[in-house]
């Protein structure tokens, strides 16, 4: 069996932790470990092989948190642009042979309960080998307006599975209360449940899926098989920009589970969480005898029940209850607990004037990181860390110069028509609209300082010349 994982998305809900080019599922939340990663971790134990589909600018987040966990032979499919998620399955399972069965799963939800997870997935891989098309219904507890869900009706009561009558998109806060009411009149009589939140996670053969996906979306069937034969496949497989843009965007719930009269429901208590809001992340977060998160830079004088997240300064609670307080270093969060869905509001207005929605002060990039320390008009100091093996794209800027000095480690650095290694407190300077390269040679990690001097210093400032990472 196959885990498709789905890196799509960028989390906005819990911004600033999460932005586009440092999503959700890639932070490292619990115990050092992204939910990536614990997804990896968890569907490895009933799942032979992983098979990553990424935008190319997450890829190398998803390559390098496998390398952490000693998970190599992965396969990846990147997509330049998202399309949903029936394009992104469709384009997967046609890279697959049409009788392997696939576990089909986001990146960024949490499952705590992996006895019974690891029940109900072998209960779907059951009804899988019979070709129905498995989906996870997970037992609402609270009128949850932020999750999609289940009407199911009872197939067979004995063995808890059940048919789908309709999927319904998220809904009010009345008609989410109504679900729930008519599920505890269903509970006292102990009948099956009629509705349950939509997990986004699904298992079935290959073929079976293609096969109804061609049958009930015929346009997106064709045009993901178009852009799988025209893409490019070396290392991974990477489907053209324009190819991409002509799928048909829709959802795998609307292009294929709603129409499909093969599709069960497993009523799964899991204890599962997405984790979309801050409000849901304090629930899954160790906490003190206070209710505030654990964090050992927060000093709480007569404060209750809080989500405090940042590292880097001190933050002092006086007589506050009930808040999330977020400090990334670029940015600030104040919230009331039970308001948090309004950050996308927030990630609305950033979007209008800035970049931080985008990017943290920290930038991971496929040959390491760097870190922005100070950006003022005229100026721009940066750590940057290269790892062994890698170099940065053949660059020029137009307009800023550059001072580099290494703290640690040997860089080759190329200027122009020159190549020189430059080793702990040695530097270089590099002339406007001046090609250069910095490359890594070496078993450890290079170090530097970089200034960056001129009229306009924004990231966008770059013209590559020539980049290991192809780009569509």
């Amino acid at each position: 069996m196959t885990n498709i994982i789905l890196c799509g998305g960028s989390g906005t809900r819990l911004w600033p932790i999460s932005r586009t080019l440092m999503p959700k599922q890639f932070v490292k939340l619990f115990d050092g470990k992204s939910l990536f990663q614990l997804t990896v971790e968890r569907n490895s134990k009933v799942c032979n092989n992983q098979f990553i589909v990424s935008n190319t600018e997450q890829y190398f987040l998803a390559l390098d948190q496998l390398e952490e966990l000693g998970k190599e032979d992965n396969r990846y499919l990147l997509e330049p642009v998202g399309r949903n998620t029936a394009p992104a399955i469709a384009l997967a399972c046609m890279a697959l042979d049409k009788e392997e069965i696939v576990l089909v799963t986001p990146s960024d939800h949490l499952i705590k309960d992996e006895i019974e997870y690891k029940k109900v997935l072998t209960q779907a891989q059951e009804l899988a080998k019979q070709d129905n098309l498995v989906t996870f219904g997970i037992t609402p507890t609270f009128p949850e307006t932020g999750y999609g869900y289940i009407e199911t009706k009872p197939e067979n009561d004995e063995l808890g599975i059940l048919n789908v009558e309709l999927f319904h998109e998220k809904p009010d806060l009345a008609i989410a209360t109504k679900y729930i009411e008519e599920n505890s009149k269903l509970s006292i009589q102990n009948l099956p449940l009629k509705y349950y939140w939509n997990s986004g996670m699904f298992m079935f053969k290959v073929g079976v899926f293609l096969d109804e996906l061609k049958k009930y979306s015929p346009n997106v069937y064709d045009a993901s098989l178009k852009a799988l034969k025209n893409s490019s496949s070396d290392d991974m497989i990477r489907i053209k920009h324009n190819d991409m843009l002509a799928i048909p965007e829709d959802s795998i719930d609307y292009a294929v589970m709603e129409k499909s009269t093969k599709v069960k429901v497993i009523p799964s208590d899991i204890d599962w969480s997405d984790v979309g809001s801050f409000d849901a992340l304090y629930e899954e977060l160790p906490k003190d005898e206070n209710g505030n998160t654990l964090n050992n830079k927060h000093i709480s004088i007569d404060s209750k029940n809080n989500l405090i997240h940042g590292k880097d300064k001190y933050i002092a609670t006086i007589d506050v209850e009930d808040l999330i307080i977020v400090d990334t270093g670029d940015a600030l969060l104040v919230s009331k607990k039970g308001s948090s869905q309004k950050v996308k509001q927030v990630v609305a207005e950033l979007k209008k004037t800035t970049q931080l929605h985008n990017i943290h002060l920290t930038g991971h990039r496929p040959w390491g990181t760097y870190t922005v320390l100070e950006d003022t008009p005229g100026y721009k100091i940066k750590t940057i860390v290269v790892k062994p093996g890698k170099r940065l794209s053949l660059q020029k800027h137009f307009h800023r110069n550059e001072h580099w000095t290494v703290v640690s480690g040997t860089a080759t650095v190329t200027v122009g028509d020159t190549t020189k290694l430059i080793r702990p407190n040695e530097s270089t300077y590099i002339k406007m609209g001046e090609v250069h390269r910095l490359e890594n040679k070496g078993k450890i990690p290079v170090v530097m300082v970089e200034v960056q001097v001129g009229e306009y210093t924004g990231e966008d400032d770059i013209i590559r010349l020539e980049d290991d990472f192809k780009r569509n």
